[in-house]
Parts: structure tokens; C-alpha cells; sequence
């Protein structure tokens, strides 16, 4: 089946954030990704090669389209083309809802689309609803990131907004927040709510966001007094304390 060249470009201009915003679509690209998203988000069009459905014959979707490796090749956003493409309608966020007795992860303008995927998936393993995004931290439906959610985006409810609003609006929880001047995290009086603010990549955590952290932590490098690199890539420090938080109510 040929699919129109207006469909291809149209399909392949949703790798820009402002025709991802205008058509509230956006794109997943490869069989896993698909697979674990297919079934939490209304798809607008489902196009595979020939090849990929005879593999996947258990998959049987009205919106499938079979493609040639050349349209494929022209529609993804991806270095090397998957076999099978999405573009699904954008998920309707949930109104938020008991707060109060839930870890929530903040995120303080990461700009990198790998960083944004691999926090989500985190979020997803250790069972954490929510991740509050500044407005300036990178789409959600950038490409690359839903790939690197490796479907968790399925699961996780990302929002955008203004973080110190967020924080005046719960003044009761605490924020903890990752700071050179913090705290031991493996010594520190952690709760099972609240909110755990990450910072950007380089320059590290805001000051307007700053300002609201009560409960500042530190990951210590090992050993004590030696000479190691200089920080943890986003990802991995926002893997270490959140999995320290979950650690502590097993």
C-alpha cells in the first residue's frame, strides 16, 4: 500500500515540538516501544513493513498500514528506520490525585531527550506516578525521549508548569533536593512522600527553585576524600535516590 507523500511529510513534521503541539500527536518508533504503548493511547496511524506484520501476526490493529522500507525510511525520525511506527494522539494527564502520600519526582530544566526518557523509565520501575517538569525542560514527545522511555511513558504522568507555584500550592510537603552542601542521602530522615527535585544538567538546580528545597541531600562518591569525577549524569543520580527512597519502606 502507498501511503501520500502529504502523510509522509506530515508525519515526519511531528519531529518538531510546534506541529507536535498544533496536531496533539506525536510518534513511536521500534517494535518494543510500540508494542508496550500500542494499547494506553488512541493511534492516529500504525504503519509496518511487510516483513514486521508477517513476524507479528498476533497484531491486529484497523489503523495498521503496510509500508515499504523506503516510506518507512522517509517518515522516521530515527538514525537507522524501525520496522514499525506509531502516531498516537496525546495521553489525557489525569487530574492529580493524593499527592500528599506520594513520592513525586521534579525536574528542574534537563534539556537532554535521553536524560528526560531514562528519568521516566526510573520513575516507572520504582512506582512513582507523577513528574513535574518546568516549562523550559525538553518535550516529553520529542522523539528521542519516548524512545528512551522504552515504554513507561504508558505509564507515568508527566506535567509541565511553573515549579515554584507547584511547591506553594503543597507548602506542606518537603522537597528534597540533590546539593553539593546537602546532606549524607544515606544518613538523611527520608519520607515516603514529598517531592525530589533534579536539576539540569550543567547548571544544576535553579535558584527560584532552590529557595523552596528544605531537605537538601547529597549522593557521597567513594571512597571518602579521594578523587573522583566531577557529578553523576542526571539519570544515574535520580536512579541512586530514588532508589534509596524505596529501599527504606521494603
Amino acid at each position: 500500500m502507498e501511503v501520500s507523500n502529504n502523510i509522509i511529510k506530515w508525519v515526519y513534521s511531528l519531529s518538531q515540538k510546534k506541529n507536535r503541539d498544533k496536531e496533539k500527536c506525536f510518534v513511536a518508533e521500534g517494535s518494543k516501544c510500540v508494542l508496550d504503548t500500542i494499547g494506553n493511547f488512541k493511534v492516529r496511524h500504525l504503519f509496518a513493513t511487510e516483513q514486521w506484520v508477517e513476524a507479528h501476526s498476533d497484531v491486529c490493529h484497523e489503523m495498521l498500514e503496510i509500508v515499504s522500507r523506503r516510506q518507512m525510511d522517509k517518515m522516521s525520525m530515527l538514525k537507522t528506520a524501525s520496522d514499525v511506527m506509531a502516531v498516537y494522539e496525546f495521553k489525557v494527564v489525569p487530574a492529580i490525585e493524593m499527592l500528599d502520600k506520594k513520592l513525586s519526582l521534579v525536574l528542574d530544566g534537563i534539556q537532554d531527550p535521553g536524560n528526560l526518557g531514562t528519568i521516566i523509565r526510573i520513575a516507572d520501575w520504582f512506582g512513582i506516578e507523577n513528574v513535574f517538569c518546568s516549562n523550559d525542560t525538553v518535550d516529553v514527545y520529542n522523539p528521542k525521549v519516548v524512545q528512551a522511555t522504552m515504554g513507561a511513558i504508558s505509564r507515568v504522568n508527566v506535567r509541565y508548569g511553573s515549579l515554584p507555584q507547584l511547591f506553594q500550592k503543597y507548602p506542606h510537603l518537603p522537597v528534597y533536593a540533590t546539593m553539593l552542601d546537602g546532606s549524607n542521602l544515606y544518613d538523611a530522615d527520608l519520607q515516603n512522600r514529598g517531592f525530589i527535585v533534579m536539576g539540569n544538567e550543567g547548571k544544576g538546580i535553579s535558584e527560584d527553585v532552590a529557595g523552596f528545597a528544605n531537605k537538601k541531600l547529597l549522593i557521597p562518591s567513594f571512597p571518602k576524600g579521594a578523587v573522583t569525577s566531577e557529578s553523576l549524569n542526571v539519570g544515574m543520580a535520580t536512579a541512586v535516590v530514588v532508589a534509596e527512597f524505596r529501599r527504606r519502606i521494603i
